[in-house]
């Protein structure tokens, strides 16, 4: 079995082994993953966080041997929204995004893959589960980020990608689509039941899944649509003040914590 890391800024993973085919996920730096195969330039693998099956530009891949990998301890996530990692051994310096992982990370540095770096920001210690209150001013570092099918950064980032990152930040672990993270957690029969940190789920007409936001104060949600932002919700879902009308169809809140 053959691993990987992302010691990129971020990486694009594809539906298909394609630059055209549609993005669906993210890595972010320090983030890793199995090779499954390769097609000529491309590799299809699964991410060890969420084991989201996707593929990657073999040009971006990093190669991680097994006893490397099996060692490997991730405790600390960078908290900043965007901060400067220095590649001391090759010195170079690139953006982070909130978010990466940041492995064997002592005293502001860390090796990895071959490589050394030195890290001088906040960081997140995700061993440790934080409170609602601290998953909410998360949750608010990312407002007016843009929204991007697939994204996982503040330039860029989905529904979901949106709320599984929120909450891996505060040391809680959720699958990578709304599809999948709706089966977690203890449904809640009426909204006024709802509590921040709660997630409510919305679908289509087909009666799919197709969207998540955090759960607020007020019957406030705070999501991605067009950009992450905070709306009204209720019993018949979230309410576009800009739009005056009701932009997705509420299917059930879940308590995950």
């Amino acid at each position: 079995m053959a691993f990987g890391i992302c010691l990129l800024s971020v990486i694009p993973c594809r539906k298909e082994p394609s630059s055209t085919s549609e993005m669906v996920t993210q890595l972010l730096f320090g983030e890793t993953y199995i090779v499954e195969e390769r097609q000529e330039d491309w590799i299809k693998i699964i991410t060890c966080f969420d084991n989201y099956p996707c593929w990657i530009s073999f040009k971006q891949h990093s190669k991680l041997d097994d006893s490397e990998y099996k060692k490997l301890q991730v405790t600390n996530l960078s908290s900043e929204l965007v901060q400067i990692i220095n590649q001391t051994n090759k010195n170079l310096v690139f953006p982070i995004t909130i978010g990466a992982s940041l492995p064997h990370f002592i005293n502001n540095s860390f090796s990895v893959g071959g490589h050394s770096f030195y890290y001088d920001g906040h960081t997140s210690n995700v061993s440790q589960k934080k409170t609602i209150k601290e998953i909410k001013e998360t949750a608010y570092l990312f407002l007016n980020a843009p929204y991007l099918w697939g994204g996982r950064s503040p330039f860029g980032i989905d529904c979901s990608g949106f709320t599984q990152l929120v909450f891996k930040l505060n040391g809680y672990q959720l699958p990578r689509d709304a599809s999948q993270q709706v089966h977690l957690g203890k449904a809640l029969s009426f909204v006024e039941e709802a509590q921040p940190g709660d997630l409510a789920f919305f679908d289509n007409e087909a009666g799919n899944i197709v969207h998540v936001g955090i759960v607020l104060e007020n019957q406030e949600i705070i999501h991605a649509s067009g950009s992450v932002r905070i709306d009204k919700f209720d019993h018949y879902g979230i309410f576009h003040a800009d739009y005056k009308k009701y932009s997705h169809v509420l299917r059930v809140i879940k308590k995950i914590i």
